[in-house]
């Protein structure tokens, strides 16, 4: 397994890579010793600083979440949802064909979401529209929102 930290506008994220897959984004990172040589964590904080400067709206990176089948259900889901866009909790668990219910289950499957923003569980609002609860932060997921959506939160 490879690190390495890259500083970002919503703070240090440590980049975890393992067999030429992404397989961990951590916020609240800080520097720790050198920067890890490889070509795959080159290319996620390459993706990384154009999605940060308005000049990425997708990712294309190899990914490796490690989840129950519902969580990866989620995660799959959530790549789906586009730049700029925003989607409740309920409206997932509809679209996955489960009853409103499972809502709050979707909540826990997003909050362990482990690839955020290139997996973008920011883009999961309350039913209302409101900025709920974000394993980064409300205020990382402001930020994120506001990246792709001007003035809009």
């Amino acid at each position: 397994m490879t690190t390495r930290w890259m500083d970002s506008p919503v703070g240090g994220l440590r980049l975890h890579a393992h067999s030429g897959l992404v397989t961990r984004i951590e916020f609240d990172a800080s520097p720790v010793g050198r920067p890890a040589a490889d070509p795959l964590l080159d290319e996620v904080e390459r993706q990384l600083g154009e999605y940060f400067a308005g000049r990425r709206r997708e990712f294309d990176l190899p990914l490796a979440a490690d989840g129950t089948e519902f969580q990866r259900k989620v995660w799959s889901y959530l790549r789906t949802v586009r730049y700029g866009e925003t989607v409740s909790y309920g409206q997932i668990a509809a679209d996955l064909g489960y009853e409103p219910g499972i809502a709050r289950a979707v909540g826990a499957a997003n909050g362990a979401n482990p690839l955020p923003i290139v997996v973008p569980c920011h883009r999961v609002v309350g039913s209302d529209g409101a900025l709920t609860g974000y394993a980064g932060g409300v205020e990382r997921k402001r930020i994120l929102l506001d990246l792709e959506r001007p003035g809009l939160f």
